[in-house]
């Protein structure tokens, strides 16, 4: 039987393993953490339980698909209800508020509700958009591109010019859609993975296509179920994982990976599955000069990184019904400046967040009659930032999120309403979660850093060494780093045949 090491038990490095060991190898995950998920995380404080990152479920069948390849039943595993409103959308200093849902009637009582001809322009959006999904989803993102031939070829080359990828994701959408809060709620979600919409590639405007087609679902115990159900398979399949034990090299020899170096020791393996955030991995991990090809140092440090999070994890002394839904997005007077701050490092003065209250759907999550608050913003990955993550920078974007949260219904209240407190920075998502940068999201997916043009899974300049998550095609976000965990292990089962 042979062994496999896998780099880190983040979302991909989870269901990468899972694949292998079912698969019939013997797979072992080492992971610097003492829980599984990497940024999907757990907080808990005082009886109260929070998500750390990623707080919303789409393409539900690719979370399902991780217990079904091994024969389980996925609701045994991870249930899940389907959220109806799907979010709020709060503007003008939250004194309007919009409810999308992804069903058809109400959304399109929301559109017509605005201007009947921004709901015809939607649904001519949306039409145009299934049409382009369909061929990223079968042409680019499910496959590798580990040669060039792969992407420059005429089958792939014709499909591609399909996409219309040239043009930005805002300037894609503003032809259909004239009213600025229903192109915000839209183009606002590009930041998912971490891409302003104005230089996102257009097609990236399906993330809210996914959204409005297929729904918004919630992992019954939260996030962080996905990945200790996860775990549970993996110890099921006769998987092992060592916690607390950082990875410090990727032994290669002879041009091959052969195990790596903890501070326990040397660890060999047939082949190693990193699923360590990849320029991280290609800085530090990879010490071999030869197998690092054209990542040098240099070129990870000058490669374009997506934006970081702010976020605050409140436990507070009661429940928050005015405010119905369990995710809120509480819209900055004005979107466009705001993102062009983030991205240009400056200091956010009218800043957008978000609001996730996951007591809502699971009471379990927060000591009986209170709720927990959950408040992201959206702020600059340390190398663009103009300014430091000290003290007086957490206060400040503090004192920003609680002032755009207290002016919901109902929590005018909130700063005399807080039991427990803690936050993460994007100092803290470099330092524990090894995100270069603190790029909450790895890459940015720019035109020059997708598809061909992304860290690939199979190394390029080492044989046996494989990669996975946000960092490698496809990209960021859950899903699309649960087909990466996909594609990875299928390269490297294809490799060993």
């Amino acid at each position: 039987m042979k062994k496999i090491i896998v780099i880190g038990a983040g979302v991909a490095g989870l269901a990468s393993a899972i694949r292998l060991q079912h698969a019939g190898y013997e797979v072992e995950i080492f992971e610097k953490e003492g829980m599984p998920g990497g940024k999907m995380h757990r907080i808990r404080q005082k009886g109260y339980e929070f998500d750390l990152g990623p707080t919303i479920v789409m393409m539900p069948e690719l979370y399902r698909e991780v217990f079904e390849l091994a024969g389980r039943n996925a609701d045994d595993y991870i249930p899940m209800q389907k959220l109806t409103p799907m979010y709020s959308a709060y503007f003008k200093q939250g004194t309007e508020k919009l409810d999308v849902s992804n069903d058809l009637v109400q959304l399109m009582e929301l559109f017509e509700g605005v201007d009947e001809k921004d709901a015809e322009g939607f649904l001519r959006y949306i039409s145009d958009l299934y049409q382009r999904f369909n061929i990223a989803k079968h042409h680019f993102l499910q496959r590798p591109f580990r040669e060039a031939k792969d992407f420059y070829n005429l089958s792939t080359l014709r499909q591609g010019l399909k996409l219309r990828t040239l043009g930005s994701a805002e300037n894609s959408m503003s032809k259909y859609i004239k009213d600025k809060r229903l192109r915000d709620i839209i183009s606002f979600q590009t930041l998912y993975i971490g891409i302003s919409p104005a230089k996102s590639p257009s097609l990236y405007t399906i993330i809210p296509m996914i959204e409005f087609l297929y729904g918004v679902w919630f992992i019954e115990g939260g996030m962080h179920r996905m990945a200790t159900a996860m775990e549970q398979l993996f110890r099921e399949l006769g998987g092992t994982i060592h916690y607390h034990t950082p990875v410090e090299e990727i032994m290669i020899h002879n041009g091959q990976a052969t195990g790596i170096r903890t501070a326990a020791g040397m660890f060999h393996a047939d082949y190693v599955m990193c699923n360590a955030d990849f320029p991280y991995a290609k800085k530090h991990l990879v010490q071999n000069q030869s197998a690092k090809g054209k990542y040098t140092d240099d070129y990870i440090d000058k490669m374009a990184y997506s934006c970081s999070c702010f976020v605050l994890y409140l436990g507070m002394d009661r429940k928050y019904d005015e405010v119905e839904n369990m995710h809120n997005f509480i819209f900055s007077e004005d979107l466009d400046d705001n993102i062009e701050q983030i991205f240009d490092g400056r200091k956010l003065t009218d800043p957008s967040v978000y609001m996730y209250i996951a007591s809502k759907k699971e009471p379990a999550m927060a000591p009986a009659g209170k709720d927990g608050l959950y408040i992201l913003m959206p702020v600059s990955e340390l190398s663009t930032a103009k300014y430091d993550w000290d003290d007086d920078t957490v206060s400040y974007y503090r004192e920003q999120a609680l002032s755009k949260v207290e002016k919901l219904p109902g929590m005018h209240n909130i700063r005399n309403e807080i039991v427990t407190e803690t936050y993460v920075t994007p100092k803290e998502f470099r330092k524990k979660f090894n995100a270069y940068n603190g790029a909450t999201f790895g890459l940015q997916p720019t035109l020059l850093q997708s598809n061909h043009l992304r860290p690939q899974s199979k190394a390029t300049d080492c044989e046996n060494l494989y990669f996975t998550g946000s960092s490698t095609h496809p990209g960021a976000g859950v899903p699309i780093v649960l087909l990466s965990s996909k594609i990875a292990a299928g390269e490297l089962m294809m490799d060993d045949e």
